[in-house]
């Protein structure tokens, strides 16, 4: 039986070490690939403010966070959720490179990248050459819905990538029996407590916004990580 982590983090911005925080993390436990609904979700005060930039991807302000936990505050629940597994995210450099800076500021030991990590965006540049790599494309290639997706956060982009890497390990037909109804149940239950979190007083961004955000998110990513 092989256990690995799958996550995502929202954000500050875009470098910690700029000054950006962590302010949301989502953690989904996987069994042989496939999802049992176990959930870790949390958010996080920052610390310090919000730019307005960020507030337009994944809707937050300084105020929807009051009275939330520092990150030193929940290091501990989430380095025992996440164990020794192996971590999957979508473009793991920028995930770990935040993660690491928290656990670096509150005195805990990093993650190491070189054996635990997983990207499956270099997953899906291997299996697909030439063709986009972003979540909301190869959510539209492997027919998943985006109807829920808004703005971006954490634990719902968590969910959608867990129905990706299933794919790109080679499908449902895997088998989807893994997961019993409670814990099946967790994971519905974690989404529709987001979905249910008091709206934003802004407008939600338009697709053609949130494609130009796919773009520029990874434009700026590749560019923090590859300029040496």
């Amino acid at each position: 039986m092989k256990r690995s982590i799958l996550f995502d983090t929202e954000t500050t911005g875009f470098d910690p070490d700029m000054g950006d925080r962590i302010i949301e993390i989502a953690a989904l436990e996987l069994i042989d690939d496939l999802p049992t609904g176990e959930v870790y979700h949390v958010l996080v005060h920052p610390e310090r403010d919000i730019p307005p930039e960020a507030t337009k991807v994944h809707g937050f302000r300084i105020e929807d966070l009051e009275g939330k936990p520092k990150f030193a505050e929940v290091a501990d629940g989430f380095l025992e959720f996440i164990g020794d597994s192996s971590m999957i995210a979508h473009n793991a450099r920028f995930d770990f490179k935040f993660v690491n800076a928290e656990l670096k500021f509150c005195g805990r030991e990093p993650l190491d990248y070189a054996s635990r990590a997983i990207d499956t965006v270099e997953m899906a540049r291997k299996k697909y050459p030439g063709l986009p790599a972003s979540l909301d494309a190869l959510c539209r290639r492997f027919g998943i819905d985006l109807s829920q997706r808004g703005t971006h956060n954490a634990l719902l982009d968590c969910k959608l990538l867990a129905d990706v890497y299933v794919e790109l390990m080679g499908g449902r037909q895997r088998g989807l029996g893994l997961a019993g109804p409670s814990r099946s149940r967790s994971m519905t239950d974690g989404i529709n407590a987001l979905a249910s979190r008091p709206p934003r007083t802004m407008a939600p961004p338009t697709a053609e916004e949130l494609q130009v955000h796919e773009v520029f998110v990874s434009t700026i990513k590749d560019a923090v990580w590859h300029r040496e």
